[in-house]
């Protein structure tokens, strides 16, 4: 191309090499997009699904880097050409938008693999990927912003120093949010509870699944399906349950033989106690007991003590109403009843006498 015949047309060169970049640009943008279009159908069609999220983080920021390279150059052209005063500061724009860039593209592709890995992979800890997904981004950020402290001319070590100075008086001012960063930090450490567990606290009135455990703050969705939102620094200083982590749940009933059945409660609970030996969904290496243990006001006290091999709650409901049905039917084939309150009365032999001279006096 003739730039001196150009010149003749009063078209100045900056503006024909400024329009050229833009083109360029336009059309690179293009082909990365068929690009990236080709490369997302082949991904489509193989089995690893990281090669997919691959293709999901580095496409827009891709795309984000054609626009930044070649809008720069073209701008570049044209601060040049007219010999703008702004060109030092454009540069130092260039390279500070080109940190930000890549800080977002790291950041996004963290982002989407720790998504990618939570739904592959099913049997991973929640938790830990999550925490781990964190720091790395923040180590990302804080990097992208020491190097755009130094691109602007700053020294380091006097960031640094400033940092350990400010970081004091944040600390100072920011306690509470400190305090919940730690408890965060510590829950990641202990591990008490996880993403899925459901925990309850005999200190405070929380109990639900946990959803979400944040920097700040853990997310609770509670048994009538509201959210529970609970400062991190709490679980420093509660005593805290889980029962997700249960190995068995614990069946504990007592029932009351009548005391006119006095002669067979003991062979109504040598039955009991052979069927729990034998039924498949009580544990056989946890203590099973079936006893006698009290005289009641209208009833002969027995109990069941024992555990269920599953720790789901309606699975466990099943099995102690099958145990507790079995037992009135074993009650029920030795002759034999379960009591409820009743009261005798004895009266002497003169009782109607008594009573009838009592009724005289009343009416005289």
């Amino acid at each position: 191309m003739d730039l001196s015949s150009l010149a003749v047309t009063n078209i100045p060169p900056w503006l024909i090499w400024g329009s050229l970049i833009v083109v360029l640009t336009v059309l690179c943008r293009f082909l990365a997009g068929k690009l990236f279009a080709g490369l997302v159908k082949r991904a489509e069609a193989t089995r690893n699904r990281w090669d997919d999220c691959l293709l999901q983080a580095g496409q827009k920021p891709t795309f984000l880097f054609i626009w930044a390279i070649g809008l720069g150059w073209a701008a570049e052209a044209v601060l040049k050409g007219v010999e703008s005063a702004l060109l030092p500061l454009f540069e130092s724009f260039r390279e500070l938008l080109f940190v930000a860039l890549s800080c977002w593209a790291l950041v996004f592709f963290i982002q989407t693999v720790e998504g990618q890995y939570l739904n592959e992979s099913k049997k991973v800890d929640q938790t830990s990927v999550a925490v781990f997904g964190r720091l790395v981004r923040v180590m990302v950020i804080m990097i992208g912003l020491l190097v755009v402290f130094q691109t602007l001319g700053y020294s380091l070590s006097g960031v640094l120093a400033f940092g350990g100075v400010g970081g004091l008086a944040v600390g100072f001012a920011a306690k509470d949010l400190l305090a919940n960063f730690f408890g965060g930090w510590m829950i990641y450490i202990d591990k008490p509870f996880r993403v899925g567990d459901w925990i309850r606290s005999p200190d405070r009135d929380i109990e639900g699944v946990i959803e979400a455990i944040g920097w700040r703050q853990t997310r609770i969705r509670t048994f009538t399906r509201r959210p529970l939102y609970v400062p991190n620094s709490t679980f420093i200083t509660v005593s805290i349950e889980n029962p997700s982590r249960m190995e068995n749940r614990r069946i504990r009933q007592t029932f009351g033989l009548r005391y006119g059945d006095s002669n067979k409660v003991d062979p109504i609970l040598g039955e009991i106690r052979s069927y729990l030996q034998k039924d498949e969904d009580i544990a056989k290496d946890r203590i099973i007991i079936v006893n006698f243990i009290n005289f009641g006001p209208s009833s002969l006290d027995c109990q069941i003590y024992c555990f269920t091999k599953t720790t789901g709650w309606s699975d466990y409901l099943l099995v102690q109403e099958k145990v507790l049905l079995e037992v009135v039917k074993i009650v029920r084939r030795h002759g034999a009843d379960i009591a409820f309150p009743t009261r005798t009365l004895d009266f002497p032999a003169d009782s109607d006498q008594t009573l009838l001279c009592t009724s005289q006096d009343t009416r005289a």
